[in-house]
């Protein structure tokens, strides 16, 4: 993967560029922002330029190209003349405020490149989160799963999502870690020298995965790793990676990109809203049975869907202050969501924001803890309905 496959972000792009070029790369690096930002890409990206046998200097934007050292550029008519960059075509006119950005990349066509687009070169390496599956039935590790994640990657290389990967895998109701076995695989991997290229890589994706007992095992060689070796760690959350491995890393934000369209995502929040909508209506209503109903189906979704359902909610009660108090600015962009929280938000307000904080935050908590979901969610329900009407008796 080139820097030139990824848009936008092109600040990142050129400081991790800077490192290559000022040989200041370091050997450990935290790539962290959130789930639409384009962290794996970059990370690949980056590796693959490091590792290029014939790196370029080019600027592509819109498929037009630099040359010479004029920064002369020729399209379909448009020509950028002198140091003010003015652009003649008709009457349009380039200021000199609009630059343009040079930036290198990897050729793309060089042995190593081409094994690194595939991600089958020898001296790349991947940890990911994984769990028991119909496949791999005990004892897993990444190494077990590694052509499903080259085929997930090369079909969504930005941004790609944890619960997309667990239902690529088919993890159903379990949850992802990487283990104690991962983090042996790594150390052993990394004491052999290199096959072709200057550096190995380990890319170790959604480390905050790393099991609580596992993560102390990489202490030591991400403080004193082997020569010529990179190690880049991906996080949606680095506050959830022990210090002790944060502090050994470069932190580098990855800002989300607006050019990137995340239509998997947009499509969640749609079905969440109409869980929720439903959810809540039922709680207000006072409706068991369909709550009852609304447990069992939940139950069956899967523990990072669940938390994923519960973050969304989390989500709509921070929206809820502004609509009360007529902050109409920042109130949800999407009509459907920003029409449920207008008659929504008055009813939170009133049954008290803080007491439906706890009762999610603790919901959440419990179920990273294995908590059996269907009473966990019922009695989640029959709470919320106790805030709403709290005369409330189950029959």
């Amino acid at each position: 993967m080139r820097f030139s496959d990824i848009p936008g972000q092109l600040a990142i792009k050129e400081k991790l560029i800077r490192t290559v070029s000022d040989q200041r790369v370091s050997h450990a690096q935290l790539f962290y922002g959130p789930e639409s930002s384009a962290k794996l890409a970059l990370a690949i990206a980056y590796a693959q330029y490091i590792n290029c046998k014939k790196r370029q200097s080019e600027m592509q934007d819109a498929g037009n190209r630099m040359q010479d050292a004029g920064y002369r550029m020729q399209d379909a008519g448009y020509r950028m003349q002198d140091a003010g960059y003015r652009m003649q075509d008709a009457d349009f006119t380039i200021s000199p405020t609009h630059h343009v950005t040079i930036s290198a990349d990897s050729c793309g066509v060089c042995p190593s490149c081409v094994k690194y687009q595939k991600l089958i070169h020898p001296d790349l390496h991947f940890i990911y989160p994984v769990s028991t599956t119909k496949r791999v039935t005990k004892k897993p590790q990444s190494k077990h799963f590694i052509e499903d994640w080259r085929k997930f990657v090369l079909q969504k290389p930005f941004p790609v999502n944890l619960q997309d990967w667990y239902d690529f895998i088919g993890i159903e109701n379990k949850q992802g870690i990487i283990n104690a076995e991962d983090c042996n695989e790594i150390i052993s991997t990394l004491s052999y020298k290199s096959y072709e290229s200057e550096y190995k890589v380990m890319i170790i994706w959604m480390a905050e995965k790393l099991f609580h007992s596992a993560a102390p095992k990489l202490l030591k060689i991400l403080e004193e790793p082997p020569e010529k070796t990179l190690f880049l760690l991906v996080t949606e959350d680095p506050e959830q990676i022990i210090s002790t491995i944060r502090s050994r890393c470069l932190m580098v934000r990855i800002p989300p990109d607006k050019e990137i369209i995340n239509t998997d995502e947009d499509y969640r929040e749609s079905q969440y809203l109409q869980t929720f909508t439903n959810w809540m209506r039922n709680c207000y209503g006072q409706k068991v049975p369909e709550l009852i109903s609304f447990s069992a189906e939940m139950a069956k979704s899967g523990r990072e869907k669940q938390k994923a359902f519960l973050h969304y909610a989390l989500h709509i009660l921070e929206l809820c202050p502004a609509v009360v108090y007529g902050q109409s600015g920042r109130v949800s962009s999407d009509p459907e969501e920003a029409r449920f929280l207008q008659k929504f938000a008055p009813q939170i307000h009133s049954a008290g924001l803080a007491s439906f904080h706890d009762l999610f935050n603790n919901a959440i908590y419990h179920v990273e803890r294995n908590a059996y979901a269907q009473a966990l969610f019922l009695d989640l329900s029959l709470k919320i309905v106790r805030l709403f009407k709290p005369n409330f008796v189950p029959l």
